[in-house]
């Protein structure tokens, strides 16, 4: 994980830049105005010069990025910054520095809507939230070493403008050389466009292990967009249990597996009565949930994270140390790979019918040709193969990670399921299943437990689990279809790639993340950060504060861009504590706590401005709100639409669905921005702020019922639940 960390640090330069470009131009513009004697029309036009350049970059950054991959773009950025602090260093006219501006707000669109997306598919599940809260905290320290820069020449007897904006140039170039040199490209942009190899060298890199296989074929099946998705439960126990007093008929339904040591084999029963578990019997009461209007996705996220296995129990080391139908260490096994050097070596028989190289073909050790062909003891029935010699987590807390653990205590796997055809031949097919091990229900020595076939005895070595299952990437008929050696030989990316993405678009689950991310990105907005800032100079001039800097000799000038850096400092440790909790605590939790302080805020500095409380106090109510307000907003409201957009869309349509959501962050972004001077001299500060309270209620309530939780949770998994949840809610209109 220390390798994905320091990759997210490296890639989180850009929006440090972003937040010294913020800070720098704040400062400059007081300046350029004075030399330049510019109109209030002009000096707006400067400012707002970078917001236009990053509202149109991000309308093609997303669909170039699934293009051509995330890493040349943040190289793009990186020289666009660079470029465009050149320039502004430059600037002979207000022309010019409006050309340097422009190129200058197309880098930071860039860093601004890739970043997130970069650093969630190279960060593991279990720190993907700490990760990527990293942005904010670099906005924020940018701009507050930029206020610190910009303070210092302020105090200078001629301060020059073009100096505070050209340093840009020299932090880009430094975030240059990280990119280039130490940044590589996103492993799922990778396995889509069929570079496994690469992929794999990734992936050993930021896990920091030489076993990836497990996330390997994860990234593979997150092609896949569509397709029935469904939920189903398995008890899983030593199949000496499982199988006593058992009806040889009832077995054919038993999914087979086998268990870490030799000679030791498991099966999972498929539970068809009254569900157990909470994933599977709340998404089986969805239709009928006391709350009309929550989502039935929030309640079945909810339901992931309800209850974990107990640390160190049986079922916590037995479940984990499945491993895979992936061929992973078997003594008896040949060590194989799909790549072009083992093809050519081995060659007879395993042509693929086109060029082989990694970008056409799946390297080892996602599925070993052993395992391309059905056993025989599958033909009577469902058979899910689970292979020996995993290293998984100990426990479902993700302290370790195996060939087959994918995150957040899941585990992945295949089945093979025939059934009768209508010409009455057999037809067989594989489904992927993404399992999870649920919590403990107190000791079970000595217990029953119901099955579909009569009840259990259990001596507490067996498990409940929850099974996510679909249609395969990696065992697409298209691709079974193609090759008679092995579904593995041709990459499923070519199938995925020939699907219209205005078609994947149209898919239910990601029209119902689009709805999740569009509507956060819009109310984040309209919540008053903006208003908040634009006022704060002013809150704090009431308080007194300028004029004891201005006691201290420091100049009117001078102390603004001081209490701005201050005020940027003072949100650093907010940003910090919301690292902390936001894997533990997580996303949707961090905002249903945060929002209503937001309101209390916001209500409070509406009453300090309706009623007199004489210049003191007001003062102080307002520099503690603003304070408070600035503070809780990092923690929640600041960084969490961002991460929750770079997280539930899939992988073939994550670029374009994450441009869509920062597209709208732009537009709004101008609207308050160039709509709030206009409600100030209409409904004033009271209005404005009050306005913002409410848009903040709503948001309480869209998060409440809307916004699932998404902490611990493989992204491939987490855009499978939006589909599960998309068709419980289209069940529940009917």
């Amino acid at each position: 994980m220390n390798g994905a960390a320091l990759v997210a640090i490296a890639a989180t330069i850009g929006n440090l830049l972003q937040g010294w470009d913020n800070a720098t131009i704040a400062g400059a513009v007081v300046y350029i105005k004075k030399e330049l004697e510019l109109s209030a029309a002009i000096e707006g036009l400067i400012v707002a010069m970078s917001l236009i350049g990053a509202t149109l970059v991000t309308t093609c950054s997303g669909t170039i990025s699934d293009l051509i991959g995330r890493r040349p773009m943040l190289i793009m950025s990186s020289l666009l910054y660079f470029l465009s602090g050149l320039i502004m260093l430059w600037s002979p006219n207000v022309y010019v520095l409006l050309l340097a501006r422009l190129l200058d707000g197309f880098g930071v669109g860039l860093a601004v809507t890739l970043v997130p997306l970069y650093i969630s598919e190279t960060a593991p599940s279990e720190i993907r939230g700490l990760l990527n809260t990293l942005p904010q905290f670099m906005g924020s320290g940018g701009m507050f070493l930029a206020y610190c820069m910009v303070f210092g020449m302020s105090l200078s007897p001629s301060p020059s403008w073009r100096l505070m904006l050209g340093v840009l140039s020299v932090p880009s170039m430094f975030y240059f050389a990280l990119v280039v040199f130490y940044l590589p490209e996103s492993p799922r942009w990778l396995v889509s466009k069929g570079k496994m190899l690469e992929a794999k060298r990734v992936l050993q890199k930021l896990r920091g292990r030489e076993d990836v296989s497990g996330e390997m074929a994860l990234l593979v099946e997150g092609l896949a967009v569509g397709g029935e998705t469904y939920l189903e439960e398995y008890i899983i126990g030593p199949s000496d249990e499982l199988d006593e007093d058992q009806d040889p008929s009832d077995t054919k339904d038993h999914i087979k597996l086998y268990g870490p040591e030799e000679g030791l084999s498991w099966v999972a029963k498929p539970v068809t009565g009254q569900s157990r578990l909470s994933i599977v019997s709340r998404q089986g009461s969805m239709v009928n949930q006391s709350m009309p209007y929550m989502d039935p996705l929030v309640t079945l996220f909810g339901s992931v994270h309800e209850k974990l296995p107990e640390t160190g129990s049986m079922r916590s080391m037995l479940f984990p140390n499945f491993g895979s139908m992936f061929s992973t260490a078997e003594p008896h096994m040949k060590h194989e790979e799909w790549d072009e050097e083992s093809l050519h070596r081995e060659g007879e028989g395993y042509e693929s019918g086109r060029a082989d190289s990694d970008e056409n073909l799946l390297h080892s050790p996602l599925i070993s040709r052993q395992t391309t062909s059905v056993d025989k003891d599958m033909a009577h029935g469902s058979s899910l193969e689970i292979r020996r010699h995993s290293s998984l987590m100990q426990g479902t807390g993700g302290e370790g990670v195996s060939s087959m653990g994918i995150g957040g205590g899941w585990q992945l796997a295949w089945k093979w399921a025939e059934r009768e055809g209508e010409d009455g031949k057999k037809e067989g097919g594989f489904k992927r299943i993404y399992l999870h091990e649920e919590g403990a229900h107190g000791s079970r020595r000595g217990s029953l437990v119901s099955i579909a076939g009569g009840d259990v005895p259990v001596d507490g070595d067996f498990i409940h689990a929850a099974a996510l299952v679909s249609q395969p990437a990696l065992y697409s008929k298209e691709l079974m279809g193609q090759n008679q050696v092995g579904p593995a030989m041709v990459h499923p990316s070519e199938t995925a790639s020939k699907g219209s993405i205005l078609a994947a678009l149209l898919e239910p689950g990601v029209k119902r993340a689009l709805i999740v991310g569009v509507w956060i990105q819009i109310l984040q907005q309209f919540s008053g950060i903006n208003g908040v800032l634009y006022y704060t100079p002013q809150i704090l001039q009431q308080a007194g504060v300028e004029v004891l800097l201005s006691n201290l000799g420091i100049g009117s000038d001078s102390a603004s861009f001081l209490i701005s850096g201050l005020t940027n400092f003072l949100m650093l440790p907010s940003i910090a504590v919301a690292m902390r909790f936001m894997d533990v605590a997580g996303r949707r939790s961090l905002l249903l706590t945060t929002i209503p302080v937001l309101i209390i805020t916001l209500i409070a500095l509406v009453i300090g401005n309706v009623f007199n409380f004489g210049e003191l106090a007001h003062a102080i109510i307002s520099t503690v709100c603003v304070v408070i307000y600035f503070c809780t907003f990092v923690m929640g409201y600041g960084p969490v639409p961002n991460i929750l957009c770079a997280e539930i869309f899939p992988t073939r349509v994550r670029g374009i669905c994450i441009a869509i959501c920062a597209l709208v962050f732009w537009i709004c972004d101008v609207i308050v921005t160039y709509t709030l001077p206009v409600m100030l001299s209409s409904i004033g500060l009271a209005g404005v702020f009050g306005i913002y309270a409410v848009v903040c209620v709503i948001s309480w309530f869209f998060v409440f019922l809307k916004v699932p939780e998404t902490k611990g949770m493989p992204l491939e998994v987490i855009t499978e639940f939006f589909a599960v949840g998309a068709k419980q809610d289209a069940a529940k209109s009917e």
